[in-house]
């Protein structure tokens, strides 16, 4: 339980919204030495306890969550703990733990559903990101809504998933691909 306020404050303060979603793989690798040991444990329900809070529940998700897309960034193993991630949040969620987090931090409660191939899930994501959040944060969840909708699946994942991709997934991707999903929704959404 004693590492609960660190992860919080790492994934706050260190890394911050600014650094959340680029690609820096000197952060990658600095999450994978101090986390990754931290993040096998959850993986096996060790962490379990951590759900009792608002604060350790959302600790547990962005180890879940958004770690492993880090530290095994190009590999399978970035979405192994995506369903967990799903689990943990939504009990969370109906344990009413996600307005107990202030600004922008809460959105990890609704990542794990929108980093879902599956239409439910994203539906989910989205109406939870509407309700929940402010109008700025909802461009992203809409977009891969829209992915989802289309493909029934990203196909930017294709490629270290080893799936073929198809004519249309292919022409997608040359297109621009999630940056076309954005653009898709407007103006306010792509800037």
């Amino acid at each position: 339980m004693e590492q609960i306020t660190p992860v919080i404050a790492f994934w706050r303060d260190v890394v911050g919204p600014e650094r959340w979603f680029a690609h820096d793989p000197a952060l990658d690798l600095e999450i994978r030495k101090r986390f990754e040991r931290l993040w096998r444990k959850a993986m096996i329900g060790t962490l379990a306890p951590w759900e009792q809070s608002a604060e350790g529940a959302l600790a547990l998700v962005i180890v879940l969550d958004q770690f492993p897309r880090r530290m095994f960034r190009g590999y399978r193993e970035c979405w192994l703990t995506d369903e967990h991630a799903r689990e943990v949040a939504g009990r969370a969620i109906e344990s009413g733990h996600d307005p107990q987090i202030a600004g922008p931090m809460r959105q990890f409660f609704y990542m794990p559903f929108i980093h879902a191939e599956d239409l439910r899930a994203q539906e989910q994501g989205v109406r939870l990101f509407e309700e929940r959040m402010p109008e700025g944060a909802i461009h992203d969840a809409r977009a891969r809504h829209l992915v989802i909708r289309r493909f029934g699946r990203f196909p930017w994942r294709n490629a270290v998933a080893g799936r073929r991709s198809s004519d249309e997934e292919a022409a997608f991707l040359w297109a621009g691909g999630y940056d076309w999903a954005l653009k898709a929704q407007g103006p306010r959404a792509a800037a």
